[in-house]
C-alpha cells in the first residue's frame, strides 16, 4: 500500500546549520488536517531557491520514509521529520519502481511524476556534510517530483493509487543512473527523452547530453 505518511509545509526563512546561515524552505513541518494543493504546490509552502526548485513541474517534492533507516545508519543521527525537505513523506514508492510520467490519485488530486529530485547544496549545509550531494547521488535514493494535473485537498494518511503507468517505463532510478553516472549512454539518453512527461528542466539537460553524445 502506498500512503502519505506525513504532509509537510514551510515558508523560506533564515536558518543556521553548523555555523552557516542560509535562507531556505527545507525545514518543513507536518501539517494536520486537509491542506489545499494548487498547481504550484501546497498552500503555506514555499522554496528559497526559485531557480532550482518550485514551478509546475516541481510542485510537490516526494521522499520515501522507507529510506530513513538507511540514512540514519549512514549519518549516525536520528533524522528530523521531512528530513529531505519533502512535501510528501510516503511509503511504498521507491525509485526503482516509480516511472516518470506515472499518474497517481490521492484524495481528489491527480499527480504525475515529472523528474527525479536533484540533491542540492542545502542538504550538505543542513547535515554538515560536504559529501552529502555525492552520497545521495550514489545511493540513488533521491526522491522525485509530482506535477499537479488536478488540484484538491490532501491529508496525512491518504492513499496514493496508481491510475496510469507511463508506457515508456523509465524509472526514477534509471533516469538518475543516466544523468549522474552514464552521461555517454546515448541509447539511455534517448529513452529518457522519449518520455513526454519529462520536466522542462530535465529535458533541457538531457538534450545537452544528447548533443555531447553525438
Amino acid at each position: 500500500m502506498m500512503l502519505i505518511e506525513s504532509l509537510n509545509i514551510g515558508l523560506p526563512k533564515k536558518e543556521t546549520f553548523h555555523g552557516k546561515e542560509i535562507t531556505t524552505g527545507i525545514c518543513k513541518t507536518p501539517a494536520f488536517g486537509l491542506l489545499n494543493l494548487t498547481a504550484d504546490g501546497f498552500e503555506k509552502d514555499g522554496v528559497g531557491d526559485l531557480k532550482h526548485h518550485g514551478g509546475h513541474d516541481k510542485a510537490v517534492c516526494v521522499y520515501s520514509l522507507d529510506h530513513y533507516p538507511y540514512w540514519e545508519e549512514l549519518l549516525g543521527i536520528k533524522l528530523p521529520e521531512a528530513a529531505f525537505g519533502e512535501n510528501l513523506t510516503v511509503s511504498g514508492l521507491r525509485e526503482n519502481e516509480v516511472c516518470i510520467g506515472d499518474i497517481y490519485e490521492a484524495g481528489p488530486a491527480l499527480l504525475q511524476v515529472s523528474q527525479p529530485r536533484q540533491p542540492c547544496r542545502t542538504l550538505s549545509v543542513r547535515y554538515g556534510r560536504d559529501d552529502m550531494i555525492k552520497l545521495v547521488r550514489d545511493s540513488g535514493l533521491t526522491g522525485f517530483y509530482f506535477r499537479v494535473l488536478r488540484t484538491g485537498s490532501l491529508k496525512k494518511g491518504d492513499q496514493l493509487q496508481l491510475k496510469e503507468k507511463d508506457k515508456n517505463g523509465v524509472s526514477i532510478a534509471f533516469a538518475n543512473s543516466i544523468y549522474h553516472h552514464r552521461k555517454t549512454d546515448c541509447e539511455g539518453i534517448e529513452r529518457v527523452l522519449d518520455v513526454d512527461a519529462l520536466s522542462a528542466s530535465w529535458k533541457k539537460s538531457f538534450l545537452e547530453l544528447k548533443q555531447a553524445c553525438s
